[in-house]
């Protein structure tokens, strides 16, 4: 569902109408208030804002959406008849994905709306691209590890090198791999600093420590195993 908080009526009907008919759903509103409350529903895939509204402007509402970790995430095209670059660069810095300026061609609309959705679609993805083993939780977009819902902190390397364990459950890194994949470059002789990184990490990981397992003459890989 897209809302559109505009309080032309006519552009507002001629935008929902247009959507509705382009495949996606559409509901107006021409009052911040109705959109609020609308809003206590649940959050709709992508939001139509105006700048010049009753009762509270468009970069207000944008400045409380994202401040609000239930709808940070919300795509919002703003829409107005503001055409200045301050203008644009004020909504885009507030976070608004995209900007069009009235006048506008419905097609036009059409497609960038569609194309913010594919976008955001994309981003949810990787977002919610989160790896779980035994009592193990890693979001790698969200730089998030917990051991059984408690939070872990991680340098950059170890992070890294946890991700990418995760991410290729079963499958053994030699040290020299780990090397090129985490350092991105080889060195002779320095393979020992990868078994240290490993021994910190699993002492920071406690009781899954010893998900990383090591494979002797080989490497490491993420399995559940005991040294």
């Amino acid at each position: 569902m897209i809302y559109i908080l505009e309080d032309d009526s006519s552009i507002r009907e001629l935008v929902a109408y247009t959507l509705n008919n382009s495949g996606l759903e559409a509901e107006g509103f021409g009052t911040p208030s109705q959109f609020w409350d609308k809003m206590q529903d649940g959050n709709p895939e992508l939001i139509l804002l105006d700048i010049m509204l009753p009762e509270e402007d468009g970069l207000s509402i944008l400045k409380k959406l994202r401040s609000n970790p239930d709808t940070e995430n919300v795509p919002v095209i703003m829409v107005t008849a503001k055409v200045t670059e301050y203008d644009k660069v004020i909504g885009l810095d507030g976070g608004a994905d995209d900007y069009i300026s009235k006048p506008f061609g419905m097609m036009e609309l059409v497609s960038r709306v569609k194309a913010v959705l594919r976008r955001a679609a994309k981003e949810s993805s990787l977002k919610d691209d989160a790896y779980k083993l035994g009592g193990l939780y890693v979001n790698p977009a969200k730089h998030i590890v917990k051991v059984n819902g408690e939070n872990v902190v991680l340098t950059i390397k170890e992070f890294n090198i946890l991700c990418l364990l995760m991410k290729k459950q079963g499958v053994v890194f030699s040290r020299d791999q780990l090397l090129s994949e985490i350092w991105s470059y080889q060195y002779d002789g320095e393979s020992r600093t990868v078994d240290v990184h490993i021994r910190t990490l699993r002492q920071k990981l406690g009781p899954c420590g010893n998900l990383i397992e090591t494979v002797r003459g080989a490497g490491y890989r993420m399995g559940g195993g005991e040294d």
